[in-house]
């Protein structure tokens, strides 16, 4: 394994970087939260046609760039340093994976090109209320717990003369109010012989569909109820290639990639809490001096350095081995947590207002603590995986003679 990073990734990363200096201060991200769409059009259309954001892990024959997991954790680490609100997560690491990994040829043909260059952005609804979970990053998602299993609440789905038909609701739906393509997970066939399938839902064509912005504890990251009555739908794979087990293995491998990408963007929403708190107490004086001169902050800061860079080592490892994405993800968030929040305590008076920028990076580490966590389940699943629990695993005991 090498280690570097290449040419063209150290590229994306000082390309992005210049271009959200400019584009992307704290006021330009509360101007653009506060639009009908979440975010700024004008710059997703930028950074889709000028550097291709959303197209980087696409194949080259659907008008990507044929890159991988790698370069767009680079990405959405510049993007986390912003805190920009995009669409780029849920269009890039969860909606255009399974369309790759579980549409048709016709299908990928079809979207894929336009995603790549921008013209259409697309999420995932996922019934339930916890990404996480539905993702495979908490729990084991091949019994269908996690979308009811069947019996009631979720999204149901039927076939008809014209068509599946949905019905239900699934809640913190990222970028679910403006998406252009909503992919949902949906039983279908009924207890108890239900299964969960994926299904394309066209918000400019679909009738029954209903989407409400809600109001989140992160600004930056817009989260929507839908709502489907009845709504026109198209499965997403062929009915007799789609496996009669769901989706769940489709899930979990993307699950597992996007939580690599997400370790990546809290790296660099913790990289940019420190480096503005660095420069913070370089200016502020306490009794003379600058607050940073005095060695309880210097160690503070060192502390906080350290865990960030840690988390940064774990989140590119996991973009090279998707396998430790959830372990990557728990160490990143909780070096988010704890690095906003020593932002905050170290900006003294002025950092406890919500109208400083620290409190901006403090709420996109509680928010996806809550989205995407909480750590503690990240590690426990981890370890399940790896067979640390497994009696047969664990090493004897060794007593020794004194």
């Amino acid at each position: 394994m090498d280690a570097a990073f290449t040419a063209e990734q150290d590229e994306i990363r000082r390309t992005l970087r210049e271009l959200l200096a400019k584009r992307g201060g704290p006021e330009e991200v509360r101007s653009a939260v506060r639009t009908a769409h979440g975010y700024d059009e004008t710059l997703w259309r930028q950074l889709a046609q000028d550097l291709g954001l959303p197209g980087l892990a696409l194949a080259e024959e659907y008008g990507g760039a044929g890159c991988g997991p790698a370069e767009l954790a680079v990405a959405c680490e510049e993007a986390g340093r912003a805190l920009l609100p995009s669409p780029l997560l849920a269009t890039a690491a969860l909606a255009a994976p399974l369309i790759a990994a579980v549409g048709t040829d016709a299908q990928r043909t079809a979207l894929l090109p336009r995603i790549a260059a921008g013209e259409l952005t697309a999420t995932l609804a996922l019934p339930g209320g916890s990404p996480a979970t539905a993702l495979g990053l908490i729990g084991d998602t091949s019994g269908g717990a996690w979308a009811g299993g069947g019996r009631s609440g979720g999204v149901q789905a039927r076939p008809g003369p014209d068509g599946w038909r949905l019905y239900g609701e699934a809640a913190q739906v990222l970028d679910g109010h403006s998406a252009g393509l909503v992919l949902v997970a949906a039983h279908a066939g009924g207890f108890p012989r239900s299964r969960t399938l994926l299904f394309l839902v066209r918000s400019d064509t679909a009738t029954g569909l209903a989407r409400t912005r809600q109001t989140s504890l992160d600004e930056t990251r817009p989260l929507a109820r839908v709502e489907l009555r009845e709504t026109t739908a198209e499965l997403l794979g062929a009915d007799d290639t789609v496996d009669v087990s769901g989706p769940a293995g489709a899930l979990a491998a993307v699950g597992r990639t996007t939580a690599a990408v997400l370790a990546a963007e809290a790296v660099g929403a913790a990289a940019s809490a420190l480096d503005r708190t660095i420069e913070y107490v370089k200016v502020r004086e306490q009794f003379g001096r600058a607050i940073g001169s005095f060695q309880a902050v210097k160690h503070r800061l060192a502390d906080l350095y350290v865990r960030v860079q840690a988390a940064r080592s774990a989140a590119y490892y996991a973009a090279w081995d998707p396998a430790a994405g959830g372990l990557a993800l728990a160490q990143a968030l909780e070096a988010l947590r704890i690095t906003t929040a020593e932002a905050v305590q170290l900006h003294g008076g002025i950092g406890f207002t919500w109208e400083h920028e620290a409190h901006l990076y403090f709420k996109r580490a509680a928010a996806d603590e809550l989205l995407f966590g909480p750590v503690h389940r990240l590690r426990d699943h981890a370890a399940e995986q790896a067979g640390l629990f497994t009696p047969g695993l664990r090493k004897p005991r060794v007593e020794v003679a004194v």
